[in-house]
């Protein structure tokens, strides 16, 4: 085998053919020769020794890099999810009555979130490309934990309103965001299970927040408090975001070159791991033509179209899921307490479509798998009769599957799309079509559902 040789960008820059290839460098890759990924700042004083990386060292080094990056990538992505919701459970434990959301108020409060969320995509992943990426992660996630907080201020809905759209606008950077984190410390086949691991954070925080909901519902309920329990609510979700978010500052590296959990040699060892993707660890610099190669791919489009057209069910499920439940005949403290189990089927459908995914190499079909459960349970709601509220609540959670296709999508654009402002625009554009879905379908749910809520004990 030959020994490999790094080749420094700017003697690329000054030749317009390479030494052993053939034919002309292509103007666009000429031009960006002298903006070099990332990763060549590990070896600007390496002496040129060739990098041996064998496969009880590569263990390691995964083993090491899962346990210091997952945790925190898992619990602040749950959060995420726990932290838009916390809405559903204030639905049912007072909140419309005390700042007086009338007609279809609740309805355009569930949507704001998705409209500051749209209009902050693109910018927040240029900033994504253009800052540290842990550190203006942080600020966001630090930023949308005080945000949540203030919705237990609010006194009218015009308040709760500017909140909600404050709150989409710092929660737009932590999906693509996190793509970011696993497209730089993982190899393609590694990327599907990751990101299915902390996406699939979204239902351990369903289980946990609706335990929590419950607990504080139940126990104002017996012994009273000084101020509404939906208030509790935002409080203890905003103020553990903000906490965990200081925690993500400290511990999380911007990519290899920072890690303090990694030794020189190791930091250089785990870029020479993520080699194989071809996409390198980070560039901060905005290139046209990848941004035109984005606007011009077939592919961008296809996947912004299911983007939208998959998270409009979405929309209205992940806003009315609690005042869904009580339509069913339950009350509105069971229905926090009966929500918990539908974060179990999500997690489940994640993790194993995630790991077939990468172990037979077609994420995408196998990813089809959870739609099919979530139809099967769409089709329970609609078509059991009213009084079978056990067979429509079971339907209910088999709607949870249906996250599946958009992560497997999600983690192609990671896996996939190279080139830095290429990769964050096409994530940007999947997830505004992401927003406008689920705008479309928090507007569309309660006009269709008001017949049940009118009929709710």
């Amino acid at each position: 085998m030959e020994d490999e040789k790094i080749i420094i960008a700017s003697d690329m820059e000054k030749q317009s053919v390479l030494p052993g290839v053939t034919g002309r460098v292509s103007d666009p890759i000429l031009k960006h020769a002298n903006d070099a990924d990332e990763a060549m700042k590990a070896f600007a004083d390496h002496e040129g020794d060739v990098l041996v990386l064998d496969e009880a060292t590569n263990k390691r080094l995964l083993r090491k890099i899962d346990l210091n990056l997952m945790p925190l990538l898992c619990v602040i992505y749950g959060l995420n999810y726990l932290d838009k919701t916390t809405l559903s459970y204030a639905s049912v434990m007072g909140i419309k009555t005390d700042i007086d959301l009338v007609g279809d108020d609740y309805q355009w409060l569930g949507s704001m979130f998705y409209f500051g969320y749209l209009a902050w995509e693109y910018p927040t992943n240029r900033l994504l490309q253009r800052l540290p990426l842990a550190k203006y992660s942080s600020f966001c996630i630090i930023m949308w934990g005080l945000t949540l907080c203030c919705m237990a201020a609010v006194k009218n809905y015009s308040g709760a309103i500017a909140v909600r759209f404050f709150l989409g606008v710092f929660e737009a950077a932590v999906t693509p965001g996190f793509a970011l984190f696993t497209s730089q410390w993982y190899t393609k086949k590694e990327q599907g299970t990751r990101i299915g691991i902390w996406f699939g954070f979204n239902g351990w925080a369903q289980i946990f927040g609706g335990l929590v909901a419950y607990g504080i519902a139940h126990g104002t309920a017996i012994h009273g408090s000084s101020i509404a329990p939906w208030k509790i609510v935002f409080l203890f979700t905003g103020l553990l975001t903000a906490t965990i978010g200081c925690l993500f500052l400290f511990f999380m590296p911007d990519n290899q070159l920072n890690a303090r959990f990694l030794s020189k040699d190791d930091r250089r060892l785990a870029i020479e791991r993520v080699r194989v993707n071809q996409q390198g660890i980070g560039n901060k610099h905005f290139k046209l033509y990848q941004l035109k190669e984005a606007l011009l791919d077939p592919m961008t489009w296809a996947f912004t179209f299911y983007a939208c057209a998959a998270d409009i069910p979405n929309g209205g499920i992940s806003n009315f899921f609690s005042q869904l439940i009580v339509s069913f005949g339950y009350t509105q403290e069971q229905s926090l307490l009966y929500g918990t189990p539908g974060g179990i089927v999500e997690v489940v459908a994640l993790l194993l479509c995630g790991y077939l995914g990468d172990r037979f190499g077609n994420r995408i079909l196998i990813s089809c798998s959870g739609l099919v459960v979530a139809i099967v349970g769409m089709l329970l709601i609609v078509t059991l009769p009213l009084s079978n509220s056990g067979g429509r609540l079971a339907g209910y959670y088999l709607t949870q599957g249906s996250p599946t296709p958009f992560v497997a999508l999600l983690s192609l654009i990671a896996t996939n799309v190279a080139g830095y402002t290429k990769k964050t625009t096409v994530a940007a554009l999947y997830l505004i079509a992401y927003c406008a879905g689920n705008i479309i379908g928090a507007a569309a749910t309660y006009p269709l559902s008001s017949s049940n809520f009118e009929h709710c004990p």
